[in-house]
């Protein structure tokens, strides 16, 4: 089995800042990259940003253009884990946030599935 634990959320001001973790633990094999997506009420699902993990990568990056300059991602690859450093919060980042990644297990080897963790709420208000 493979679990997610998302932990960092919480409310703060606009302007403010937070850091999201989210740790993989379990049978894993091999992580090929992680993320976090965010939901907000109503909508759907959307990519905040994403890194890969490999020990050969670069450790390439992705962001949203809503989030570039403001947000960052970061991974530690010994413990399993991603981060996400947000900065100068908006309103609109207001979301559950949810990390993912794309991993292996002791099983599958070199197959790779996309596992979700249960989220974290971030809400950003005065």
């Amino acid at each position: 089995q493979v679990q997610l634990v998302e932990s960092g959320g919480d409310l703060v001001q606009p302007g403010g800042s937070l850091r999201l973790s989210c740790a993989a633990s379990g049978s894993i094999f091999s992580i090929r990259a992680m993320g976090w997506y965010r939901q907000a009420p109503g909508k759907q699902r959307e990519l905040v940003a994403a890194i890969t993990t490999t020990i050969t990568s670069d450790g390439t990056t992705n962001y949203a253009d809503s989030v570039k300059g403001r947000f960052t991602i970061s991974r530690d690859n010994a413990k399993n884990t991603v981060y996400l450093q947000m900065n100068s919060l908006k309103p609109e980042d207001t979301a559950v946030y949810y990390c993912n990644a794309r991993l292996s297990t002791l099983t599958t080897r070199s197959v790779y599935y996309i596992y979700w963790g249960q989220g974290t709420q971030v809400t950003v208000s005065s």
